[in-house]
């Protein structure tokens, strides 16, 4: 028996009452994008998400292939009538038992998909807002890389960004340097230079920022770079932009007192939908 909420109910009546990810955070995670009943960079997620459950150590099922993903995705996608836009999460938990140290580092997986209004990415021009979360630190480390349900940092940073009048936060890491926003990865467009930061500064291995560096390489006379972007170097930026598979690409136009321009980011949401979206 347990007591919930003031009750005293049945323990076997709360799945949550030896849940590791609810205990824990003992879980990793992908959220993707679904249109016309395909999956965008399902690949990238795909081997993501295998790499994540390797890193924290669990146990890979032989059926967990991505082709066993696809078919599970969309067929809720398809059954809740949402396969022609929509965003799914695929959460894979270690299963019951153990404290700290599991019984045994088997998993089981949940998929949710919940509705998106658009199937094109798109571009919102309104005032977006940011400022640097300095409470707590990322740690430059390889579980900052991956998705994980230990996300106590991006939601005390989203009170934060609430109640400020924020529209985002930007986290920084122990060395005091940008590393990325609150769900999604930070470019910053300064001359000619496109400069994002680098994952072995803390930020997460966004499947967005993979597309981005790609189509970006592209652009003529623009240089490329993975490189460390501090406080200061935000102040001397001419555009500032978050990317994530769901949004796409988010410009920021304002940080403390230094107003930016969107004009990059409305070019590469118009070649990401060139490439991507079908």
């Amino acid at each position: 028996m347990i007591n919930f909420n003031g009750a005293i109910v049945s323990g076997d009546s709360n799945l949550l009452t030896h849940n590791r990810s609810f205990l824990y955070g003992d879980a990793v995670f992908e959220t993707v994008k679904i249109v016309n009943s395909k999956i965008l960079f399902l690949e990238d997620h795909y081997f993501r998400l295998m790499s994540s459950m390797r890193i924290v150590r669990m146990e890979i099922p032989m059926n967990y292939t991505m082709e066993f993903f696809e078919e599970q995705i969309l067929t809720l996608a398809k059954a809740k009538n949402l396969d022609a836009s929509s965003r799914a999460r695929i959460t894979v938990y270690r299963n019951d038992g153990g404290y700290y140290l599991p019984q045994n580092n088997s998993v089981s997986v949940l998929i949710n998909v919940e509705s998106l209004d658009d199937v094109k990415y798109s571009i919102i021009e309104k005032e977006y807002v940011v400022d640097l979360y300095t409470d707590f630190y990322i740690s430059k480390q390889l579980l900052s890389s991956i998705k994980t349900t230990n996300k106590l940092l991006n939601i005390t940073a989203s009170i934060f960004a609430s109640e400020n009048d924020l529209d985002n936060c930007l986290l920084i890491n122990e060395s005091k340097n940008v590393v990325e926003a609150l769900q999604g990865n930070l470019f910053m467009l300064k001359g000619t230079t496109l400069v994002t930061p680098p994952v072995s500064e803390g930020c997460m291995n966004g499947v967005m920022r993979k597309q981005v560096l790609s189509l970006a390489r592209n652009i003529e006379n623009l240089e490329v770079v993975e490189g460390v972007i501090s406080p200061f170097d935000l102040q001397k930026a001419e555009q500032l932009f978050i990317t994530n598979v769901i949004k796409g690409i988010q410009p920021i136009t304002k940080y403390r007192k230094k107003e930016y321009s969107i004009d990059f980011s409305r070019l590469m949401i118009q070649k990401l939908n060139e490439k991507y979206i079908f």
